[in-house]
């Protein structure tokens, strides 16, 4: 079926939103003027747990650059691409210069949800062959304007908005399972050691560095960029791990994209890794974490990592699941609005207390985390399955062949 392509702008406008102004902050209270920010963008919808608040004057002073329940929303800057539109309860609210509006000019030509998923799935390219590369990716509202978009008749873009709707909604509750779970073994973990400020259970509180393995092994930060160099990582042999090894959930992902010869690997054989070692991003998105469990026998940490190795007093997973549940209540260290860690260096983790649980409780523990990640495993096949066929649907879904 042969529907016309039309650019954006013949039936679109594209404004961004605004920066709060100088010397102005967001309120520390809640009021009826909330700022919406990149990282509250959620499932091509608003995630209202964190949501930061402005005072009336600064609403004032930027109150052009509001959103409405019936614009898009797209970010801009960072983390490029993320759509949706905002619910009823914060219409008007104020957005973020990270981010900007689709106003749609044309209700009688296009459907708001239709823009929604085209550009949320097969869009998804066009938007990032569109950004400017720099340091800090950015999409320009002007490149916005020009995305080109097939354009059938609006009962037909109402039909396929609500057929890959209902196919999302079907993965999105198996997502919905994992953070059951993941919710399920916090409520374990807590129930198990309780807050590590409060220590109800009364145990010694210690160091971190009294766990290490040995004074020069507990930890180790990655090469300097001049031991290795960019033009030195190939397409196989032995893994180097990076940032994107590690999320803020406190997951290892076992898939390399860099690779050393055996010789440069023998040559930075100090910043091995071994199963059950921690590693830890120390910059870009701070304290991102996981305990190494790889089907590769050698490996190494990258510059932006820290390798941590303990000895037979501390389980790995238990530390991990520590700093994860417990995040800004662990020894001084602080996060950011996006979840991650303020600074994060060896002599940080060195001095970092807390209370410690006898090995056995730390076992017992490892015991019920375990079994929920072989749980998590066999769903998270499922939830491949199911982006296969999303991906796949929508792809039909703008060719017209649905």
């Amino acid at each position: 079926m042969s529907w016309p392509i039309v650019q954006l702008k013949e039936i679109a406008s594209v404004k961004g939103g605004k920066r709060l102004p100088k010397g102005e902050k967001y309120s520390e209270v809640p009021t009826p003027y909330p700022y919406l920010r990149v990282c509250d963008f959620k499932n091509r919808t608003i995630d209202s747990r964190n949501l930061e608040f402005i005072k009336i004057e600064t609403h004032e002073k930027i109150s052009r650059y509001v959103i409405s329940k019936d614009d898009v929303y797209i970010s801009i800057a960072g983390t490029i691409g993320l759509v949706g539109c905002i619910p009823d309860s914060l219409d008007g609210a104020n957005l973020t210069e990270n981010a900007a509006k689709i106003v749609i000019n044309k209700t009688n030509l296009l459907d708001r949800d239709y823009l929604i998923l085209f550009l949320a799935t097969v869009g998804q390219s066009a938007i990032f062959s569109k950004k400017m590369a720099t340091s800090q990716p950015k999409l320009a509202l002007f490149r916005i304007e020009e995305l080109e978009i097939p354009l059938p008749p609006l009962p037909e873009q109402k039909r396929i908005a609500a057929i890959l709707d209902k196919a999302d909604q079907l993965r999105q509750k198996r997502r919905q399972a994992i953070n059951l779970a993941d919710e399920f073994l916090r409520s374990v973990f807590l129930e198990m050691f309780g807050d590590p400020v409060t220590n109800p259970k009364g145990w010694e509180v210690r160091k971190l560095s009294d766990f290490y393995v040995d004074a020069k092994n507990g930890t180790k930060c990655g090469p300097f960029g001049s031991a290795l160099k960019k033009h030195e990582y190939l397409d196989s042999g032995i893994p180097v791990w990076n940032m994107d090894n590690i999320t803020l959930n406190g997951k290892f992902i076992d898939d390399p994209h860099l690779w050393i010869t055996k010789e440069k690997f023998n040559a930075l054989k100090a910043y091995n890794v071994f199963p059950g070692d921690i590693i830890i991003s120390r910059a870009g998105t701070v304290g991102k974490m996981g305990v190494v469990c790889s089907k590769y026998p050698e490996s190494i940490i990258s510059t932006n990592l820290i390798r941590v190795r303990f000895g037979n007093e501390l389980v790995p997973e238990y530390f991990v699941s520590l700093m994860i549940f417990c995040k800004g209540r662990v020894g001084n260290l602080k996060t950011g609005p996006d979840g991650s860690f303020t600074h994060m260096n060896t002599g940080i983790l060195d001095k970092l207390d807390f209370p410690s649980p006898p090995l056995s409780a730390q076992q017992q523990y490892v015991s019920v985390y375990n079994r929920i990640n072989i749980f998590k495993k066999k769903l998270q096949s499922t939830i491949d399955e199911a982006d296969y066929f999303f991906n796949s649907l929508s792809q039909k879904a703008f060719a017209g062949q649905l």
